[in-house]
């Protein structure tokens, strides 16, 4: 078996090969397809094996397609590529296309459009490395779990967007604000999962995870998902797959513009819906918005200039009722910016489906260093929370680093505690009536709720009299000695 730290570092030297010719912001666009390839054909060759054992050799019915979760077809497995000495990205392409052609209900485009026969960028002696490279371990289900796989894969998302940093922000929220968000969230069995922007699919399977932790059945989730990119929506699929989930629908597409999901002519509602969407996003479509099909503006039409209220809008109007809860990222500015966004709050908070916005600490995302905010609406709040909006002041609940700052463990646990028990905090939460709201102007910016206590050491007003006191009567003494001296000099009369 294969642990952990040795599937990290392999994958780690599988992008330090490719550096140099090929920029660091595309080195998924080709690690995450060979990954895929070379598990696929591994755990192949696997049930190929064990179908063979079971029939006592019988090759025809160990090649029988109801024995493979996916179908290698002829001359396109890994082994076939890797015999292959000239022209290998042409193999490498062929491979993925017939693979996908075999495969076209889960694998439909999953290798991407990479340019694998690009020679000034991949030439064949750096593609023989690479395949050579990943021919190291057998990634077989026996000999690395999908759990460990599904681990390590996450492991170079996060590397990848180590390096590259602004750009990461485009497809990778960090783990510890999804771990977060999926507390928050509290997905049950059977409920449905929905991510608009779900870039590489971290959320979705936060919400796996949580189930796991609290030993529920993460198979009776259904879990749906759509990506703008397709670099990044192929790698949420394969990052599905690689985590052993089968019920999964990720589609690629523009969500606010053409959503994908429906039921009949209406939008598709789900139990728990999740997403941090690009930050402050231009030319969003708000013209298509005005005469919106799916009545997505429940609100009012955000400006053209900023997305973010639009994305709130699309997740309420794709949020179940009863049960259906929201939770997403967004800039400070959504909760305070006045004009059609102030409008926009105002409507929502009258729905009174608002339950709580938390703030986080700054710079512990990529590609901004501005703090973010967490709002979580409930499609039916409970009767104690009716008329009310829980603010967190989380801004202080971080570790501060050299380049990026971290929300810790500790943190996470004490956010979720502020937020699951809904009761005032000294400094840190206050439970706000809509009518306060109403008398700020609908304005949810934090620091209007939760007041600071603001450390300084100036003195009381009477410890104030008394030093002035002190002074004074120092400074007459100081001006009758400099009398005195101005006399016997006789500069004074």
């Amino acid at each position: 078996m294969v642990d952990k730290a040795a599937l990290e570092q392999y994958l780690a030297k599988a992008a330090w090969i490719l550096k140099g010719p090929v920029d660091a912001a595309d080195f998924k666009a080709y690690i995450f397809p060979l990954l895929f390839f070379k598990r696929i054909s591994d755990v192949y060759d696997e049930e190929y094996q064990q179908a063979l054992d079971e029939s006592g050799g019988d090759v025809e019915y160990a090649n029988l397609p109801e024995f493979h979760r996916f179908i290698i077809p002829d001359g396109c497995h890994w082994n076939d590529v890797r015999e292959v000495t000239t022209n290998v990205g042409q193999a490498l392409q062929y491979s993925f296309r017939e693979i996908e052609k075999a495969n076209q209900q889960f694998l439909y485009g999953i290798f991407g459009d990479a340019q694998w026969t690009n020679k000034d960028r991949l030439s064949d002696e750096l593609l023989i490395n690479l395949i050579e490279h990943f021919s190291q371990y057998n990634l077989s289900n026996s000999n690395v779990e999908p759990d460990l796989l599904g681990q390590a894969y996450e492991y170079l998302i996060k590397h990848f967007a180590d390096l590259t940093n602004k750009k990461a922000g485009e497809f990778y929220t960090p783990r510890s604000v999804v771990n977060l968000m999926g507390h928050i969230i509290d997905a049950k069995e059977g409920e449905s999962i929905y991510d608009p922007a779900c870039g590489t699919g971290g959320m979705l399977l936060e919400c796996i995870h949580h189930l796991k932790e609290n030993k529920k059945d993460y198979r009776t989730l259904k879990i749906f998902g759509q990506e703008k990119n397709l670099t990044t929506s192929i790698i949420a699929r394969m990052n599905m797959f690689l985590h052993g989930v089968e019920d999964f629908n990720i589609i690629r597409g523009d969500t606010l513009r053409d959503p994908a999901f429906f039921e009949g002519d209406n939008l598709a509602t789900f139990d728990c819906v999740i997403a941090n969407p690009p930050f402050s996003l231009k030319k969003w479509g708000s013209k298509q918005w005005e005469k919106d099909p799916y009545g997505r503006n429940i609100a009012g039409v955000p400006p053209d200039s900023n997305g973010d209220l639009a994305w709130v809008q699309h997740m309420i109007k794709s949020m179940q009722y009863p049960s259906g809860r929201v939770a997403v990222v967004l800039p400070h500015g959504a909760l305070f910016r006045k004009g059609k966004e102030g409008k926009i709050r105002e409507q929502l908070l009258k729905l009174d489906i608002v339950e709580a916005v938390i703030g986080l600490g700054p710079n512990i995302f990529y590609g901004t260093q501005l703090a973010a905010c967490v709002l979580v609406f409930r499609a039916l709040k409970k009767k104690s929370k009716k008329g009310q909006v829980l603010f967190i002041d989380a801004s202080d609940q971080v570790r501060v680093g050299r380049a990026q700052n971290y929300l810790e463990k500790e943190h996470i646990v004490r956010i979720y505690k502020w937020y699951r028990d809904y009761k005032d905090v000294q400094e840190y939460t206050k439970v706000v009536e809509l009518e306060q709201i109403e008398a700020n102007g609908f304005n949810l910016n934090i620091p209007l709720y939760v007041e600071k206590k603001i450390e300084d050491d100036l003195p009381t007003v009477k410890e104030a009299l008394k030093q002035l006191r002190v002074a004074f009567n120092d400074a007459v003494r100081a001006e009758d000695k400099m009398k005195e001296k101005l006399k016997e000099f006789g500069l004074l009369k």
